[in-house]
C-alpha cells in the first residue's frame, strides 16, 4: 500500500505537500524496478522547473532512469544525504530517500496527480 498522504506522477515520482512546499521522491515501485541505487543526480537548488520536466537521474546496478518533477516551482532543498547514501532511496523511498523540495508556483497542479488509490490501480497496468 502506498502512503495515502502522497500524490503520484505517471513516471513514478511521489509528492508530499506541506503548505507551499512539495517534497518529491521516487516511488517504492520505481526503486524496486531499478534495483540497488548507486547514484542520484539531484537538481540544483534555486532551479525553476515546470511540471514533467527532467530534474535529475537515478543510477542503479540495472539502469539509469530520469527523475521528473510532478509539479512546477523552484527547488528549495535537495537531499544532500543521497550523495553519500543513495541506497536510502531503496531503504526508505517515502522517508529518508526523498530527492528534492520545491516551492510550488502552481499548487493546483497537485490535483492533476494520482491519489494513492489511483496509483495502485495504475501500477496494475504496468508490466513488471
Amino acid at each position: 500500500m502506498e502512503p495515502t498522504d502522497l500524490r503520484f506522477h505517471k513516471e513514478h515520482e511521489w509528492v508530499r505537500v506541506d503548505g507551499q512546499e512539495a517534497t518529491v521522491g521516487i516511488s517504492d515501485f520505481a526503486q524496486d524496478a531499478l534495483g540497488d541505487v548507486v547514484f542520484i543526480e539531484a537538481p540544483k537548488v534555486g532551479l525553476t522547473v515546470s511540471a514533467d520536466q527532467e530534474i535529475g537521474e537515478v543510477e542503479s546496478t540495472k539502469a539509469t532512469s530520469t527523475i521528473y518533477t510532478p509539479l512546477s516551482g523552484k527547488v528549495l532543498r535537495v537531499n544532500e544525504e543521497l550523495q553519500e547514501h543513495p541506497e536510502l532511496v531503496n531503504q526508505d523511498p517515502y522517508g529518508k530517500g526523498w530527492v528534492a523540495v520545491l516551492e510550488m508556483s502552481n499548487p493546483a497542479e497537485v490535483e492533476q496527480l494520482m491519489t494513492a488509490a489511483q496509483y495502485e490501480e495504475f501500477l496494475k497496468t504496468q508490466s513488471s
